[in-house]
């Protein structure tokens, strides 16, 4: 009797710490890209870019703690239904905001860039000079037609996808231990 073609493929899937120790990575990784635009290539993010970043940083943490202390499969599948919760979240900024890029959505009324408070007319007058506005609106970058938020929507889907799997493959250990699934 063959295995199922689900079955097959969980069979491939890393088990839970390594998909908890991936995610982590692969949101280090786009922390790191994002730094990188904004340093490197002086691509100043906007209010929405920001908020793409917290999901990741979450992630980053929660990866590092559940690596560190889920040791039982219970934990671990706590560790991925967190991850997962956060990847959804950032799916959805990712969408969002290449929606708001593409003209799709409303962004934000306050998604231009914020200046720090003037104490005269002349120190708001050369605050106006050098300030330069970042719209939410407007792609500073696109690789294949797609914006950076775009790709940390796909990127972040696709951690989505690996944290689900590795709820449902751990879903039976956790239901069943001993089956060495996890």
């Amino acid at each position: 009797m063959t295995a199922s073609p689900a079955a097959a493929a969980s069979s491939r899937l890393p088990n839970s710490r390594q998909l908890i120790a991936l995610i982590g990575i692969v949101s280090l990784a786009l922390i790191a890209g994002a730094w990188f635009f904004e340093l490197a290539l002086h691509l100043r993010p906007c209010k929405l870019c920001l908020e793409q970043r917290m999901p990741h940083y979450a992630a980053i943490g929660l990866a590092l703690a559940g690596l560190v202390l889920a040791r039982s499969p219970r934990l671990q599948w706590l560790v991925l239904l967190g991850l997962a919760g956060l990847m959804a979240w950032s799916t959805g900024l990712g969408i969002y905001h290449a929606g708001v890029e593409w003209g799709w959505f409303m962004g934000p009324n306050d998604c231009g860039g914020a200046a720090a408070a003037a104490t005269g007319m002349q120190d708001f007058m050369k605050q106006l000079q050098t300030t330069r506005i970042v719209s939410c609106s407007e792609a500073a970058w696109r690789f294949l037609g797609l914006s950076l938020a775009g790709w940390n929507a796909l990127a972040s889907a696709g951690l989505f996808l690996l944290a689900v799997l590795g709820l449902l493959r751990g879903r039976t250990a956790v239901t069943h231990p001993g089956t060495g699934l996890v």
